[in-house]
């Protein structure tokens, strides 16, 4: 065994008393998608989940919304519709503050919205 020691270490034992590390509270934040239309409309929405990964829901009744707490995955948010009605919006929400809004009105309206990493 001391010959292992001498090959592929120090006989001494590794110290890790200075090993600290700073940890800050980690206070997360909170995207939130919503879809909205008049009363009544029915949407098929399309969105990147918590883990980045693409979803789709069809026949919706608006209003929509979904919460969830950001990761590195959701740094970047987009969603999308189409609805029923000549009106449809969306929205990106990030710990209270909208971070993207577009409403569009036209036949079956489609709409989408992003969010930039930097954002």
């Amino acid at each position: 065994m001391t010959r292992l020691h001498g090959i592929f270490g120090s006989e001494k034992s590794v110290s890790y008393s200075d090993t600290k590390v700073d940890t800050k509270p980690i206070n997360p934040k909170h995207l939130r998608y919503e879809i909205f239309g008049p009363p009544g409309t029915v949407a098929d929405i399309s969105y990147f989940d918590v883990n980045g990964d693409p979803q789709h829901a069809d026949g919706i009744s608006l209003p929509w919304s979904l919460e969830f707490v950001m990761t590195p995955a959701t740094a970047a948010g987009d969603i999308a519709a189409q609805g029923d009605s000549d009106s449809l919006g969306c929205r990106i929400v990030v710990d209270g503050v909208v971070k993207s809004e577009k409403i569009t009105r036209a036949a079956s309206a489609f709409t989408s919205c992003m969010l930039k990493a930097d954002e």
